[in-house]
Order: C-alpha cells, then structure tokens, then sequence
C-alpha cells in the first residue's frame, strides 16, 4: 500500500491518496501563511487503518515546510498534535487554549 498526501489547491484542501486512489481529505482556509483545518474525512472504504492520522501528519510536514501555523478547527487535529507533539510548534501559542492543546 502506498500513500501520498499532496495538496490540491483547487480544492482548497489536502489529499491522501492509497495507491493513487483518493482515500481521505482536509479542507483548509489559508489567510497568508495561516491554514485554518475545519473538516477531515476519510472514505469509508479506508476507515480502520490509520489513513486520517497518516493525512494529518502528512498535511501538517507540508505546512511547516511552507513556514506556515495552523488552527485545528476539526476535532481529530488536535487529537493527531497531542499524540504527535512535534507539532505543537505549528499552532500559535495564543491559540493553543481554545484547542485543548
């Protein structure tokens, strides 16, 4: 099985991709280098095997390569940043409160 998330701004939001079929995505409003994360899915058909934490880390390396901060709007991202603490840097410290983070 091979995964790849990859932004499609079209769409406004990033894709993961299991064997080059779509498996999962988030949505993001981006206000210059800030990335608002209000929803993530992913297809039933992909539920069960780690594909949304895959896709948030995934989104979450893009956005620090970019230099950019993040607001988790959806539940399950902050739940990924409090496994994965690494990315705590990521959310702005003045935010951090009203994400439980």
């Amino acid at each position: 099985m091979t995964t790849t998330v990859q932004d499609n701004a079209a769409e406004s939001r990033f894709e993961i991709l299991v064997d080059q079929r779509l498996a999962g995505y988030v949505d993001y409003r981006k206000d210059g280098d800030e990335y608002a994360l209000p929803h993530t899915r992913v297809l039933p058909e992909f539920g069960g095997r780690g594909i949304g934490t895959q896709l948030i880390v995934g989104t979450l390396d893009e956005i620090a390569a970019r230099g950019g901060t993040v607001l988790p709007y959806c539940p399950f991202v902050p739940k990924v940043i409090r496994d994965h603490p690494e990315y705590l840097e990521l959310v702005p410290e003045a935010q951090r409160g009203t994400f439980d983070l």
